[in-house]
């Protein structure tokens, strides 16, 4: 009886294993599917992208690692149509013709001189301020894909006039500007650039 027991238990576990590999699998599938099929989107749907869907990008930016969990991304988002129009100044002219139907746009700044440096103002690395440009990066990544998930495209631009930004969403000083991410429902279907193969860019140590 008891032999029986066990070897119903191992049975048992042994199912239960399964489905959780199964459902590891997938989850790995769905996250290679958003990393392979993003892309960078220059023409929109006139369609607008709810608040509810722009709360959830950003709560997956916020996941993101950061140096000594600084977490020093910040976010400004225009999420309505008209005002997103006006938005367009800020942009240059071959910008402003990508994002024309976005009905969204965020804003990604970082709060200056805290990741990457000491408590006394020095450097920590000998990138000096770059760090904070890779933990906003990362947080802009966890974005994009969360976006893509959610049947959203994005467009991350890097050309920019600062000061009407600054102006337009009123950024204090001690903010820096980083990146402009226009949000809304792709028009288009763009193919994949062509990317490099692994031996390209991957060295592996020979001893």
């Amino acid at each position: 009886m008891w032999d029986s027991l066990l070897d119903l238990c191992l049975v048992n576990m042994c199912v239960v294993e399964k489905i959780n590999c199964k459902k590891q699998e997938e989850y790995y599938m769905e996250l290679n599917e958003c990393m392979a099929g993003r892309r960078s989107i220059r023409n929109f749907k006139p369609v607008n992208v709810s608040r509810e869907n722009i709360e959830k990008m950003i709560e997956a930016a916020i996941l993101a690692p950061s140096w000594k969990n600084s977490q020093v991304s910040r976010y400004y988002i225009c999420d309505e149509p008209d005002k997103t129009k006006e938005f367009l100044k800020c942009m240059p002219e071959f910008n402003q013709k990508s994002m024309q139907n976005a009905p969204a746009v965020i804003v990604s700044t970082v709060v200056k001189n805290r990741s990457g440096f000491e408590r006394d103002g020095s450097y920590t690395t000998h990138l000096k301020d770059g760090w904070q440009y890779f933990d906003n990066g990362l947080q802009i990544q966890n974005l994009c894909l969360k976006a893509y998930e959610s049947g959203i495209g994005t467009l991350i631009m890097g050309i920019y006039d600062v000061d009407k930004i600054r102006e337009f969403f009123d950024i204090p000083q001690e903010q820096e500007i980083v990146a402009v991410i226009a949000v809304g429902y792709a028009q288009e279907e763009p193919a994949m650039p062509k990317r490099k193969n692994v031996s390209d860019i991957a060295n592996f140590y020979q001893g």
